[in-house]
């Protein structure tokens, strides 16, 4: 029996034991990193429909529509690369607060390098972790000690 790759997400699990159970609804993100893990993992992956089951009732993407949505994710999906997710710092929570997770995603097109370093915030929804909303920069813009960003020192970055 061949031995399941890597999960995408970076964890140092099989994709089989990591993120896919996720991915296929058989049990939620225990917290929001492992919710940002799983989603990084869903983009690789080509799982758009876990990827718009993961975000909140709040978040923008969803005021044009669930169709334009899912669209938006498969074409990101497709025409990019996910190559490599590196958890930056994160503040956890409980149900019934916002969670805080900065992460680097090195991610191309066509060759074009288009990491960036984003800091997400989670909510949960009664059910699971949701991606509420995200603040990013281009990781080249962040000169060469980018994974050394912590909240405080991103947040000063930011415009």
């Amino acid at each position: 029996m061949a031995k399941s790759p890597p999960c995408p997400c970076g964890s140092g699990e099989t994709y089989v034991r990591c993120c896919r159970p996720l991915h296929r609804g058989e049990r939620e993100a225990a917290d929001a990193e492992a919710l940002m893990r799983s989603r990084f993992a869903a983009f690789a992956q080509k799982e758009a429909e876990y990827v718009l089951r993961t975000l909140h009732v709040k978040n923008e993407e969803l005021a044009h529509g669930r169709d334009n949505a899912i669209a938006a994710i498969r074409d990101t999906s497709r025409d990019n690369r996910f190559v490599k997710l590196a958890i930056l710092d994160r503040a956890l929570c409980e149900p019934g607060g916002v969670a805080k997770v900065l992460f680097h995603a090195r991610v191309f097109q066509k060759g074009q390098d288009l990491s960036f370093v984003e800091l997400s915030e989670f909510e949960h929804d009664g059910t699971g972790w949701r991606y509420l909303r995200g603040e990013a920069l281009p990781a080249k813009s962040l000169g060469p000690d980018v994974d050394a960003l912590r909240m405080d020192t991103f947040r000063a970055r930011l415009p």
